[in-house]
């Protein structure tokens, strides 16, 4: 074999040894690429140790401080409103006037009869009462006076008789007088007692009857009239007045509403549980839409008693609104600061995982670059972290974006969210 001979089959060598050899690096990147490829990409962090309070969150409707949905007792036509909606009022303001000429007309009939029945009873009482009582003192002093002079003439009568200077006929005469003299006296003094016992009683409760009556009927007629003057009983401003002067309102119906909205409530519902933990006067936010900034507000007021429907306990913020600025009706969210726990394990709210039974868990990520389930016991939150009372270590990592539908042992990477749309470029 020639030197050229072997010059050949060496190089032929030599190319195979490259080919062999490229094609083994170009089949390790692929396998390091489709590697790198199966990798999710989430965020994460490790649990902090610091300070928490507790903010309740919990959806509402702002509502007025009071409200009065004015109705009149009578049915009638409306004469004059004196207020249109947006109108603001005290209380004891006149708002609308109903037609009453007819009521006013019935108060004034009953006006004259109580003015005569106090004339009747002032007649009674003091004019023809006494006079009865009087005439009926003098006839019974009369009839006793009679009496006792018809007894001296029989007396004096039956001396004579004794004495033979009469005949028996003239003491017969005077006896029978005094028996009638007799008679006229206790009729006066039986007329006299029941005058002063019984028909002077009668006769003052028959007067003070027919007086109270009169007087009954005209605050009747009165109440009717003073019926058809529609006042505010609250001070706040008039929300609602459906009608237009000259229409009839019926009796119960409502025909102006007025509101106090210089503070506005915001009635939540919130478990026993963590009502029991809430304080009159705790502080509060509500977040407005519209507004940027959260709102002050305070806890005004706490269910003595659980809703019956929800077993729930309703919970008042009030919210200062003296400007106006906000409207009754509008949906907010509200957040209410409840208790604060210092050195707490907190993470962030995304990070927690809802099972279907309740149960909570997170994601961490193990030595092992796979991402693991890990089932935790929560504390209180504070709209952003959340305290980890168990089941967590501060020096395990968290997925805090992306553990959603994440399968336990899956590899991660833990970058930013940017990341991931790099890699894939």
């Amino acid at each position: 074999m020639n030197n050229l001979t072997r010059v050949a089959r060496s190089s032929a060598k030599f190319t195979t040894c490259l080919l062999i050899a490229s094609l083994f690096l170009s089949g390790c990147k692929k396998a390091d690429d489709a590697e790198t490829a199966a990798l999710v990409t989430v965020q994460g962090e490790k649990p902090e140790v610091g300070e928490i309070s507790e903010h309740i969150m919990a959806d509402a409707t702002l509502s007025p401080l009071t409200q009065a949905a004015i109705a009149p007792k009578i049915t009638a036509p409306v004469k004059k409103f004196y207020v249109q909606r947006g109108s603001k009022v005290k209380e004891g303001d006149l708002l609308a006037l109903l037609e009453n000429r007819d009521l006013a007309a019935q108060a004034e009939d009953n006006k004259g009869q109580l003015d005569a029945a106090e004339a009747s009873y002032s007649m009674q009482t003091k004019a023809q009462l006494p006079e009865d009582y009087r005439k009926a003192e003098l006839d019974l002093a009369q009839a006793k006076a009679q009496l006792k002079l018809q007894e001296e003439i029989v007396v004096s009568r039956k001396k004579l008789l004794d004495e033979g200077a009469i005949a028996g006929r003239d003491y017969d005469t005077a006896a029978a007088a005094l028996v009638q003299t007799q008679a006229a006296f206790d009729v006066a003094q039986n007329h006299f007692n029941s005058l002063q016992k019984v028909s002077r009683d009668a006769t003052l409760k028959q007067a003070e009857g027919q007086l109270a009556s009169a007087k009954g009927k005209y605050l009747a007629a009165e109440a009717q009239v003073s019926y058809s003057e529609i006042r505010s009983p609250i001070s706040g401003v008039v929300t609602d007045r459906p009608l237009f002067a000259g229409e009839t309102v019926s009796s119960g119906s409502t025909l102006i509403t007025v509101m106090d909205t210089s503070s506005l409530l915001a009635k939540v519902h919130l478990a026993q549980t963590v009502a029991q933990r809430l304080s009159l006067g705790d502080e509060a936010s509500i977040m407005v839409p519209g507004v940027t900034d959260p709102l002050p507000a305070k806890v005004s007021l706490i269910s003595p008693a659980l809703d019956p429907g929800s077993t729930t306990v309703e919970v008042w913020l009030k919210l200062d609104n003296k400007e106006g600025k906000y409207k009754v009706g509008t949906p907010v969210r509200t957040s209410i600061t409840g208790r604060t726990i210092s050195n707490a394990i907190k993470i962030p709210l995304t990070a927690v995982l809802t099972s279907e039974d309740g149960t909570k868990s997170v994601m961490v990520v193990g030595s092992d670059g796979a991402a693991h389930k890990k089932a935790v016991q929560l504390g209180i939150n504070d709209g952003e972290d959340v305290q980890i009372t168990k089941g967590l270590s501060v020096s395990e990592m968290v997925v805090t974006t992306g553990g959603y539908g994440l399968d336990d042992g899956t590899k991660v990477k833990v970058g930013k969210a940017e990341e991931e749309g790099g890699d894939e470029k």
